[in-house]
């Protein structure tokens, strides 16, 4: 494995049912995989209204500061980085390589209750380089976290 993405509002799911995620990921790190995480903004208009469309108000906004907190010993680690996005998420996408889920969102849901597709890279297919180049791309307007500064 050579590198992991992750572009979510808050995965809250993932950090729950493995709370060792953090260490996990610094021993990928160790092993030379490259990290790159990116939440949503909860003080971003982007969580503010995906948690009125979802009809949960400021809950998102408290459930990414509850996840974020998993990640903290990742911030600075060398390998992986940790950064906060505010921009409308169509998609969450997990990338492993050559390996990338999508999971698409459905308006007023939450992601754990839409579907989650599967691709992979290979010659010709265009798919998952646009998702690719999704990530790519808000990962380039997203902030560095900041775990110290009050989120």
């Amino acid at each position: 494995m050579k590198q992991v993405d992750v572009l979510v509002f808050s995965r809250t799911f993932f950090a729950q049912t493995n709370p060792h995620i953090a260490r996990m990921l610094q021993e990928r790190t160790q092993a030379g995989v490259r990290v790159r995480l990116c939440f949503g903004d909860p003080d971003g208009e982007a969580v503010r209204i995906r948690g009125r469309e979802e009809g949960i108000g400021d809950t998102l906004a408290a459930k990414i500061k509850a996840s974020l907190t998993y990640y903290r010993d990742l911030v600075g680690y060398p390998g992986s980085e940790v950064r906060l996005h505010d921009t409308t998420l169509y998609n969450s996408i997990f990338r492993y390589d050559d390996h990338l889920m999508v999971n698409p969102h459905i308006w007023g849901q939450p992601a754990s209750a839409n579907p989650l597709l599967q691709l992979r890279s290979t010659d010709g297919g265009e798919w998952f380089q646009r998702y690719s180049d999704s990530f790519e791309a808000v990962w380039a307007s997203a902030r560095p976290w900041a775990p110290d500064r009050q989120e």
